[in-house]
């Protein structure tokens, strides 16, 4: 397994840990001229969980793959926590900022990939 799928594996089970739900992870690499190579996008239902969605990230991230995120931004008011892993920015969001946004739709042309939310 590359070193991007780990991550990608590890970012996804640090959101689970926590409850975070609707995760989607958009594969950025057909298209030009992109930030990165994936979106990882989820939702946590308060900005207490979302906070504690980000740090489980960075913990399983840390344990699984021995990096931290580049930067972290948005942990103060938690309604939209965006992660920079380098190739992989994560962002947890607020149902309602996730919904104002719609960032999977702004990126169409991405292949989108819907995980099962666990119960």
């Amino acid at each position: 397994m590359d070193e991007t799928q780990q991550l990608i594996d590890a970012i996804t089970k640090g959101i689970q840990e926590k409850k975070g739900s609707q995760i989607v992870i958009a594969d950025l690499r057909e298209i030009g001229d992109t930030i990165c190579q994936f979106f990882i996008i989820c939702q946590g239902n308060s900005p207490t969980q979302t906070g504690a969605i980000a740090e489980a990230v960075a913990e399983s991230t840390r344990k699984e793959c021995h990096t931290k995120p580049l930067a972290v931004d948005g942990m103060k008011n938690a309604t939209w926590v965006a992660m920079d892993y380098a190739n992989i920015i994560v962002h947890i969001f607020l149902p309602q900022t996730r919904e104002f946004y719609d960032i999977e739709h702004l990126w169409a042309d991405a292949r989108l990939t819907a995980l099962p939310d666990i119960d």
